[in-house]
């Protein structure tokens, strides 16, 4: 059995690209990436308004449902994109150790 971490995102955007392609009416996941980045982006929207409605109006059970929702979907956009994950990681990364507030000043307009 796999530890519960973080490497499930890996396992997960894994598991969306092997949808690429796919047939749209046997899988939610096709369905999205066929809509492509628009789609895909509409899509996450959506997510980001149900997970902050959970954080303030339910439990932590169903804001914990929520940001799963949330974060597939971004998984879906990336893959949409062309987006891995690792582009994010090193962007992370890139950030560790820094205040918010100087990495904030740091970013381009």
């Amino acid at each position: 059995m796999n530890e519960i971490d973080a490497t499930i995102l890996d396992r997960l955007f894994a598991v969306i690209e092997s949808r690429k392609g796919t047939d749209p009416s046997e899988s939610w996941t096709a369905k999205l990436l066929a809509g492509g980045p628009d789609k895909a982006a509409k899509k996450l929207g959506e997510e980001a308004t149900e997970t902050i409605i959970a954080a303030l109006t339910q439990d932590n059970a169903a804001l914990a449902a929520e940001s799963a929702d949330l974060l597939y979907h971004l998984l879906v956009l990336w893959a949409a994109r062309g987006l891995a994950p690792e582009d994010v990681w090193r962007a992370l990364r890139a950030r560790e150790g820094k205040s918010g507030v100087a990495e904030k000043a740091s970013r381009k307009n």
